[in-house]
């Protein structure tokens, strides 16, 4: 950011660790900047989990998180020991609650100006963010609401001549009219409705009579909806970001979707599943030319920095459509910043810190897109979101803790050793469990329980789980014990798992 557009928005100088009269050049430059950084940058959030492992390349950078999934013991986690009981009803609730506690407040400012990136944010996180000297790292959050929004990167990736899945824009009160809707764009009468906002896991509807519209009539009645042909898609995500210099583009990877050991949702992402053998070579160039469109279309609207696209695959055609627009870190975030990609050069996410840091740089954006496009330089990695699937409200008494857990050739499970993140599973039998909900929260259907994250792929070539797969779900779902309260509180009192966190 120039010294122009800094005045212009008004944001708190931060100290810096040295003033640079060149720019950092090529990767290495960038790295060793990064490595002796004496500047604070927080991820705050509800958990560590989109970020985890960014502090082993980025000096100074903490995460201050809701909840404690290392029980104390992570050296960069800042958890508030005073915490009275509370609902939130949205991630930007738990980042304001974060920034408003006396403790979070104290220790930010002992430690001087910085920097704050965070999953979600809202008008007043950047107001309390710039209370606390911190610069948002990210664009303005009106914007990022703009963007969010299914309807709008439906017309932006049309003007940037990446497809969607035939649709069509516009509103219905009745089944009649949601017909005559998609009878317009010759859609069929096998729809997919989606609402301008929210989860597509739980935001996405799929009708096919009176009775499916009757379900969810009055969640998409007299909305702005995207009607959308239905196909049989295979949902994949990758993550790109806009520098100065151009789009950088991450590593192409599978989502995993609808599985109903891991997610009560039908249609709602519960992973990532990342490896040499998505998609064939074509499918892949193609995927990663519309990200660098896309990313370029943004940067018209004054967007920066990370962002995620959803593609998806028509499995009976092959055909290539855009699914949504994530501008942020996100869930996949997790996956791109560990490939071997991340490791040749250095995670996606420090391109996009450092695009919002008081620095000049030099990079061949260019030359890195196309090396990072080789399959040669891909491994497999597979991440599990684990929620809550039975039906049943229970007072969590017991949980797995978080760090590395082994798999024995039985199919047994055991803890092997604490770490603070998943760099070091060393093959398929090792896996990182993350907890996230913990003894004296609530489990109930949908509630966020943890990720697991190992080598190697979950799914087989026809998007279906493999046996080895099942085990780790089972054996760590195993490991939660629960009990019936005394009285059931109504669902406003739980713990925040009825929203999307991560």
């Amino acid at each position: 950011m120039n010294d122009v557009e800094q005045g212009r928005r008004g944001d708190p100088e931060p100290r810096m660790s040295v003033v640079r009269t060149k720019p950092l050049r090529g990767i290495p430059e960038i790295r060793r900047y990064f490595r002796t950084n004496e500047t604070p940058v927080y991820f705050v959030s509800a958990t560590a989990f989109n970020l985890l492992g960014i502090d082993r390349w980025v000096r100074n950078f903490r995460f201050v998180n809701y909840f404690d999934s290392f029980d104390g013991w992570h050296p960069n986690v800042l958890v508030p020991k005073e915490r009275s009981p509370r609902t939130f009803s949205s991630i930007e609730e738990i980042c304001n609650h974060l920034l408003a506690h006396k403790e979070v407040q104290d220790e930010i400012r002992a430690r001087g100006p910085g920097y704050a990136v965070f999953l979600m944010f809202d008008e007043e996180t950047e107001a309390l963010a710039e209370e606390l000297g911190l610069r948002v790292a990210f664009p303005p959050a009106s914007l990022r609401h703009r963007l969010d929004s299914k309807l709008e990167t439906t017309r932006l990736a049309e003007e940037a001549g990446v497809p969607s899945v035939p649709n069509v824009l516009g509103r219905a009160t009745s089944y009649r009219e949601l017909l005559e809707l998609a009878r317009s764009a010759d859609l069929g009468e096998n729809l997919v409705v989606q609402t301008a906002y929210g989860d597509s896991g739980q935001t996405t509807y799929f009708i096919a009579s009176p009775d499916d519209w009757r379900a969810v009539e009055r969640k998409i009645a007299d909305q702005d909806l995207k009607v959308m042909r239905r196909i049989e898609p295979r949902e994949l995500a990758i993550e790109g970001v806009i520098t100065r210099h151009g789009t950088l583009v991450g590593p192409l990877m599978a989502e995993l979707t609808g599985f109903p050991e891991l997610t009560p949702y039908d249609g709602g992402w519960c992973g990532n599943d990342v490896s040499p053998e998505v998609l064939t070579e074509r499918q892949r160039r193609l995927a990663r030319e519309r990200t660098i469109a896309m990313g370029e279309r943004l940067r018209a609207e004054g967007y920066r920095g990370y962002f995620e696209l959803d593609l998806l695959l028509d499995a009976r055609t092959g055909e290539l459509w855009l699914g949504e627009l994530n501008p942020r870190v996100t869930g996949a975030s997790s996956i791109t910043n560990v490939t071997a990609v991340a490791y040749g050069d250095m995670p996606l996410f420090l391109f996009h810190l450092i695009e919002f840091m008081d620095v000049d740089f030099e990079i061949d954006v260019d030359e890195l897109n196309e090396r990072w496009a080789q399959v040669t330089d891909l491994d497999e990695w597979t991440q599990l979101i684990l929620k809550q699937t039975e039906d049943v409200t229970e007072l969590i008494t017991d949980a797995p803790i978080s760090g590395i857990w082994r798999m024995d050739p039985d199919g047994a499970l055991a803890f092997a050793r604490r770490e603070t993140d998943w760099h070091t599973v060393v093959d398929a039998s090792e896996a990182f469990f993350l907890r996230i909900a913990g003894p004296g929260h609530y489990r109930y259907p949908g509630a966020d329980l943890g990720i697991l994250v190992t080598r190697g792929r979950f799914m087989d070539e026809d998007h279906e789980l493999l046996d080895r797969a099942r085990a780790w779900i089972a054996g760590i779902k195993a490991g939660f014990r629960s009990v019936a309260p005394e009285r059931t509180p109504p669902l406003r009192q739980f713990e925040p798992f009825g929203f999307k966190m991560l």
